[in-house]
């Protein structure tokens, strides 16, 4: 590595500029002038060389940047003197000047070729100085020619071609219409004819001669003798066109066959492909005609086919899933079986995804029965009967149904691969498996089918071996390596020794098939006439080979009788059974919980939890969530175990046991209670584990679907309904907020929006105080500014949030200014038809959203110029004027939002499955109006979550509607209409799905333009909307016939649109006209029928709920960041102290809420003023009496006898439920320690004092910002202090501060020293000088070009790709190293070829310190450590 590698200050090596002086052969400096290589003129062969051989490089994948070898040096002359003589052949073999003469006597209009070009000119880049000293071009110029030869003079391709003359075939048909040609009428279409006649390959007539009509026969017999007609070479054209569509394709030598080969992946990294989603796999789904989401789904089952027996037995299994949840009466539990048939019909052979179901399919979705009623003698006419609809199956259950077909198709998946594996076994092997047959078809479940695959390779590990063997490991999808334990019972199960197993009396398979009872008859247990230990020294069991000892033996039979047991399905399904009925949960801490989990630890409610049921857990799956997390964290032991076992034992002991009396009956049956014991001890881990990681992913399942009804709670609500308007309508919204500051003194940022969500105006208040006659103050000028702004653009909504619990104050001032100046929102019409105007409403808006979106780059891109609170006010505005589109926007980030406190136990990819089910639902209840799709980027991204699209198709779906023109007039047009030149959308299968939630808006001055493309009837319905239509304007066949004729098919619904006619459809009897299509058609169309009587009354009408306000707990929560559950009675907290008077004190929490302790609760001594013990900005201790979480305030306790009682969460256990003896036991251990360390209880005096230990130091500094600190007491005694500073994420630095001059053992010492280096006098200058300057230092580094953000492997694997990617240059970044707070890793590598290195950083105080050299900054540590390294290089060279 040398110093110009390293210096700041010099070029870097991986800039282009270093590249580009230096000649690629030789490396020497290349001689330039004005950019042009020193004006030196290069041949066009020469220049076609370079040409050819710099597209090899290109497809080669890279270009040679080093000096090349002799013998590279020499292939490439060989190559070229080839490429010279092959040209020269060819010029040979075309027509001389002569011929040429002859053609242009015998045919004026000739004109000849001039020599030809290279396609494309090799683009050379001079210096950067040279390249700003260019003039640069307009965009009129940007196809001039800019080439060397151009420069120096010489004519360029365009001009020595003639006129007239066109490209090519190969490059007409690529670039065509890609110029526009100065032509316009007869001489455009001249020009065009002449074009396309010079550009026609020449295959009939005479060569080269254009016209032949003036020539008579004889003249044309000379022509042909002399030249030929034209065809005696075809064969060699033919061979060349084929060449020539080789190299299109991407062959040697031809530059466009190169452009056309190169793809996407080859110039992108596959990463960025599939973020973009333009892989192959992802163009695959764009192509394919069916819903995305089906197809990204499926894709582990895409050749999964079946069987008729398969789907009957599918719809089986799912209902006997589902029934038990849905709790139907028994007389719909055969309606409901049919019920999910259909819908899987629906799914798999129609492909309908859910919405098109639950939208179209309503009526096979519940169960009708007709119920007789007495008839009434004053209407004769009426019917006899009323229809009980029972809703079988909701929206969420279709999705439950589409993610259990997944599931089944894996289990059909898994069975056929265990079926095929047995059936190869069977053709070489001649093998018959009762066991297998019979527990194949049975299971049911991936645990059951996981069982007989353990026992399929327990059974017959040799076999199939040998098979993998013969057929390869491809023939055998199941197949696994076998561990050395199979070897060994392999070797018994053909040895003598497996006698003895066989003399236990009893299979394994009888043996479970006692243990489950229910099943088959009892198989009965018969004992040997030797006792065991007799039996294993005969003859007929020793193996003097493998066992030497008749005790050897029956070990070795107890251990393959025991692994039988442990192998066999029926016995782990009788194990699992006993399980799930009677196992239990338990936990244990471990020796660091035992130090880290207080009774303040968020884990202290489960660590001494005992015999939790699992019904228990059922209702409670976040603890069971959080049990795990613990047991991650290495804090908790989660054991999952039988309730009772003894007994369980003892019931299978009698199982397995013969039922003989007699010493070797005793013997044997004490030899299978031994069997049995090892066997169930590998049961019970299997069990255990297998048991535990169900319950995960269920309890996982529940919370995830928790969030999922929550989200969907959030999204059914419309935008705010201004006043006196129709719900839907979009309102025009003022936004305020005062971000974190506090109210009255810090600046109020505002945003207008318009209904359209444009952000007309924006600016800031400070001071919003209205006048007061007592004080004789005016109205402040910001509340004159506000009041101006209100009556100029007169709002229907003013909505405030903010990040702390002042934005309550806000919103009670923005309430006072309203009433007070008696602001009122815009005028309209009762129902009188008086125009009437309402006060202005105040609403506090929730801003998740809001606070994502305020530091987002979307938010950068549309208002660039706005502050990040003024972005945050824009959001807020788009929330009230629709929150469905602004949570869409969001796209995967939507998992940021919190739905459900347990949320962060759940893989995030659960929770965007389930999010992206509730987006899709309501998504398309309220539809997408494509042509505002097409023009505005919010509602577009609602596309992606239209029945049957996805990402991929709705990018596709709004490219072919640009190509279209940009506008959509029918949903006919989205699958393509050739006769008017409209590209396909979508596919027939995809529209079939989306059509309906497409909506076009209707417009009656179109003749195209069709009502029902407005509502959210399906095309394949239009012709019943069209006959209900009809019947509600009473038109006879012949009228209808006419109307439609005259105005096309939609004419009948677009007069009664006309007419004002909508209500007459309301006297239909839609009861009829059902029957009739179940009659007639086999079509259940009786809720179709409800809906497009609905549709045609009001089209796609707003079905989500109203706006809904914020509750008072989740503004409490959303201002302080509490819930019910972290900040209620009782608890003891530090506040803030902030005024202090004889008879009450005023604090404030750390979560912004205003606390009051009254006289009676500041001190028990009565002599002593509340002045004397507490001063303002003191942080003290104190204990929760009561809390207003309206009003964000807190009655607050600070005697001493509150204080002493912790508080403890209340939590309903049984008496067996917690283990009190181990928390006793747990509480002396620690006070023991506590002792020992002679750590007390201290309180100081500062706002940054808490009395936390280091975990709990950490966890509260791990929501704070970087460079946040906490001054905690130490253990190691009253003479030190522990400063917690964070770091970065999860690195937390802990100093001891020791204390020097102290005047009494609680007081904080006049000197404070660290590390006997650094001595301060207050803990002021060392949070100052000491913690913000080493705080100040991390920054600089972390902002720094060189930083890395990833770890130091990450750190390590970059700087190898990238002296991978550069040979020759040296490349060195920094990173932070986590296992030593403060400091950073250097981490360098000198080349390609040379050793990764590291260097540690220390952080000190203004200063970075690097081999015991201080660095004031950046820069200079940069420098330092080339300098050293450099030295280092020199020191080893001598």
């Amino acid at each position: 590595m040398s110093m110009r590698d390293l210096i700041e200050g010099e070029a870097l090596l991986d800039e282009e500029s270093e590249d580009e002086g230096f000649d690629e052969e030789t490396g020497e400096e290349k001689l330039k002038k004005n950019g042009v290589n020193g004006g030196l003129d290069d041949s066009s062969e020469e220049d076609e060389e370079d040409d050819e051989e710099d597209l090899r490089k290109v497809r080669e994948g890279f270009i040679v940047d080093e000096e090349e070898e002799p013998e590279e040096r020499a292939r490439r002359k060989r190559e070229k003197k080839k490429r010279r003589r092959e040209e020269r052949e060819e010029e040979e073999a075309g027509l001389d000047e002569e011929d040429l003469d002859l053609i242009g006597e015998a045919n004026p209009e000739f004109e000849r070729r001039a020599p030809s070009e290279p396609k494309l000119k090799r683009l050379k880049r001079g210096h950067k100085e040279d390249r700003d000293g260019k003039v640069s071009r307009g965009v009129n110029d940007i196809f001039d020619s800019e080439e060397e030869e151009e420069e120096d003079g010489e004519p360029t391709y365009n001009d020595r071609r003639p006129a007239g003359r066109v490209a090519p075939q190969g490059l007409e048909d690529e670039f065509a219409d890609f110029i526009e040609e100065d032509f316009s009428g007869d001489e455009g279409r001249a020009q065009d004819e002449d074009d396309a006649e010079v550009a026609r390959t020449v295959r009939r007539g005479l060569a080269g001669v254009k016209d032949t009509a003036g020539l008579d026969e004889a003249a044309l017999e000379d022509l042909k003798e002399a030249f030929g007609d034209g065809l005696e070479y075809d064969w060699a054209l033919d061979l060349q066109n084929e060449a020539d569509e080789r190299d299109q394709r991407g062959g040697t030598g031809d530059v466009d066959g190169l452009l056309k080969g190169i793809e996407l992946k080859d110039v992108f990294e596959p990463s960025q492909l599939a973020e973009r989603m333009l892989t192959d796999e992802d163009n695959e789904i764009r192509a394919t005609d069916e819903p995305e989401r089906f197809q990204i789904a499926r894709k582990p089952f895409k050749q999964l086919m079946l069987t008729e027996d398969q789907f009957k037995e599918e719809a089986v299994w799912i209902s006997n899933l589902m029934l038990p949840k849905k709790r139907l009466e028994s007389a719909l539990k055969e309606p409901f079986q049919k019920s999910v048939a259909k819908v899987l019909e629906f799914m798999t052979i129609d492909e309908y995804e859910v919405p098109f179901i639950f939208q179209h399919r309503k009526d096979y979705l519940i169960h009708a029965a007709k119920v007789a009623v007495t008839p009434d003698p004053f209407h004769p006419g009426a019917l006899q009967y009323v229809v009980s609809a029972e809703k079988l199956l909701n929206q969420t259950d279709l999705w439950d149904i589409f993610d259990f077909d997944l599931k089944f198709r894996a289990l059909v998946d898994k069975r056929s691969a265990l079926q095929r594996t047995y059936d190869n076994l069977g053709s070489v092997s001649q093998i018959y498996d009762e066991v297998f047959e019979e527990m194949l078809p049975a299971g049911i479940t991936m645990e059951e089918l996981q069982d007989v695959q353990d026992y399929l390779h327990f059974q017959h590990s040799s076999r199939l071996t040998d098979l993998a063997l013969v057929n390869g490991p491809s023939a055998n999808g199941t197949h696994r390596r076998p561990g050395a334990s199979k070897v060994i019972f392999e070797k018994i199960r053909h040895g003598k020794v497996y006698g003895l197993v066989r003399a236990f009396g009893i299979s394994a398979d009888a043996f479970a098939q006692n243990a489950l009872k229910s099943e088959g008859r009892r198989q009965y247990t018969e004992d040997p006439t030797d006792r065991p230990d007799d039996m294993a020294d005969t003859d007929a069991i020793l193996d003097p080979v493998e066992y030497t000892s008749g005790a050897q033996c029956l070990r070795a039979a107890k251990a393959m009788f025991a692994e039988e047991i442990t192998m066999s399905p029926k016995m782990r399904k009788v194990m699992r059974q006993a399980y799930y009925m009677s196992g239990v949960v338990e936990c244990f801490r471990t020796e660091k919980g035992l130090r880290k989990i207080d009774d303040q630890h968020p884990y202290y409610e489960f660590k001494y939890l005992r015999n939790q049921q699992f019904a228990d857990l059922a209702r409670h799956p976040e603890l069971f969530l959080r049990m795990l997390r613990a047991e991650e964290e290495g804090l908790m032991e989660v054991i999952v175990r039988l309730q009772n076992y003894d007994g369980f034992k003892k019931a299978l002991y009698r199982d397995i046991e013969s039922d003989n009396f007699s010493e070797v009956a005793d013997a044997w049956n004490r030899e299978r209670r031994e069997a049995l014991d090892m066997a169930l001890l590998k049961l019970n881990k299997i069990m255990s584990r297998g048991v535990k990681e169900n319950m995960k992913t269920e309890c996982e399942n529940h919370v995830a679907k928790a969030c999922r009804e929550e989200f969907s709670r959030k999204l059914d609500q419309a935008p705010y309904k201004p006043k006196g308007m129709q719900l839907g309508t979009v309102p025009r919204v003022l936004a305020l907020s005062n971000g974190t500051g506090t109210f009255g003194r810090e600046a109020i940022c505002w945003a207008w929006m318009e209904e359209d969500g444009r952000v007309l105006e924006n600016g800031k208040f400070v001071d919003l105080s209205l006048a007061d006659d007592i004080k004789g103050t005016k109205d402040s000028p910001d509340v004159q500014s506000l009041v101006e702004l209100v009556q100029r653009r007169r709002p229907d909504v003013i909505g405030v949030s903010g990040f702390s619990a002042e934005t309550r104050k806000l919103y009670k001032q923005m309430e006072e200014i309203v009433r007070a100046k008696d602001l009122r929102c815009a005028d309209y019409e009762d129902e009188d038809g008086n125009d009437v105007s309402d006060p202005l409403e105040v609403v506090i808006v929730n801003d998740e959203v809001a606070r994502l979106y305020q530091t987002s780059d979307r938010a950068n891109i549309e208002h660039p110029g706005f502050a990040p609170l003024t972005k945050y006010c824009v959001a807020l505005a788009k929330y009230l004027q629709n929150p469905m589109k602004e949570y869409a926007s969001l796209g995967k980030d939507i998992v940021s939002v919190s739905f459900n406190p347990s949320q962060d136990y759940v893989p995030q990819e659960k929770i965007l499955k389930q999010l992206e089910t509730a987006m899709v639902d309501m998504v398309n209840l309220c539809g997408v109006d494509v042509n505002d799709a097409a023009s505005d980027m919010y509602t577009a991204n609602l596309l992606p979550y239209v029945c049957g699209l996805g990402p991929r198709k709705a990018s596709q779906l709004l490219k072919a509607v640009n190509l279209n023109g940009g506008v959509v007039m029918t949903r006919a047009e989205l699958v393509g209409d050739p006769e008017q030149h409209k590209v396909a959308a979508v596919g027939p299968r995809v529209w079939n799905n989306c059509a309906s939630f497409l909506w076009i808006e209707f417009d009656n001055t179109e003749p195209d333009s069709d009502y029902l493309d407005n509502t959210r009837v399906h095309p394949e319905d239009y012709d019943l909307g069209r006959k209900m239509a009809a019947d509600a304007l009473e038109l006879d066949e012949e009228d209808i016939q006419a109307e439609q004729q005259e105005n096309g098919p939609g004419a009948i619904v677009r007069k009664l649109i006309k007419d004002d006619a909508q209500e007459k459809v309301n006297d239909l009897i839609l009861e009829e006209y059902a029957e009739q299509l179940e009659k007639n058609f086999n079509q259940r169309k009786r809720a179709t029928l409800e809906t497009i009587r609905a549709e045609l009354q009001q089209p796609y009408e707003e079905l989500r709920r109203n706006f809904a306000l914020l509750s008072t707990d989740e503004i409490f929560t959303m201002f302080t960041g509490e819930t019910r559950e972290s900040l209620c009675d009782g608890m003891i907290v530090p506040v803030s102290v902030k005024r202090v008077s004889d008879d009450s004190v005023e604090a404030k929490l750390d979560c912004g809420i205003e606390g009051t302790v009254t006289g009676m609760d500041i001190s028990d001594r009565m002599d002593v003023s509340a002045k004397q013990l507490l001063t303002p900005h003191q942080t003290v201790q104190a204990r929760i009496k009561s809390i207003n979480r309206k009003h964000l305030t807190a009655m607050l306790s600070l005697l001493e006898r509150d204080l002493r009682i912790p508080y403890r969460k209340q939590i309903d256990r049984m008496s067996d439920e917690w283990d009190d003896r181990e928390e006793q036991k747990d509480k002396e251990i620690m006070q023991e320690k506590n002792d020992v360390s002679g750590r007390t209880q201290r309180v100081i005096k500062h706002p940054l004092f808490h009395s936390f230990n280091t975990a709990q130091a950490e966890e509260y500094l791990g929501s704070q910002a970087r460079g946040d600190v906490v001054i905690r007491p130490s253990s190691k005694g009253l003479d030190h202090l522990a400063v917690t500073w964070k770091v970065s994420d999860s690195v937390y630095q802990h100093i001891d501060v020791l204390e020097l001059d102290k005047d009494n053992e609680f007081s904080v010492g006049r000197t404070l020293k660290i590390g006997g280096r650094f001595t301060y006098s207050d803990l002021d200058e060392l949070i100052v000088n000491h913690v913000k300057a080493m705080a100040r230092k991390v920054d600089e580094m972390m902002l720094h070009e060189k930083y890395q953000n990833g770890s130091k492997s990450d750190t390590e694997r970059w700087l190898t790709t990238y002296t991978e990617a550069n040979p020759k240059r040296s490349v060195y970044a920094f990173c932070i190293d986590p296992k030593h707070p403060g400091y950073f890793y250097l981490c360098f590598k000198a080349g390609q070829h040379a050793q990764l290195q590291n260097w540690l950083v220390k952080v000190i105080p203004g200063a970075y310190e690097l081999q015991k050299v201080q660095y004031q900054d950046m820069r200079a540590l940069c420098n330092g450590f080339k300098l050293l390294f450099t030295n280092m290089q020199r020191e080893k060279r001598r």
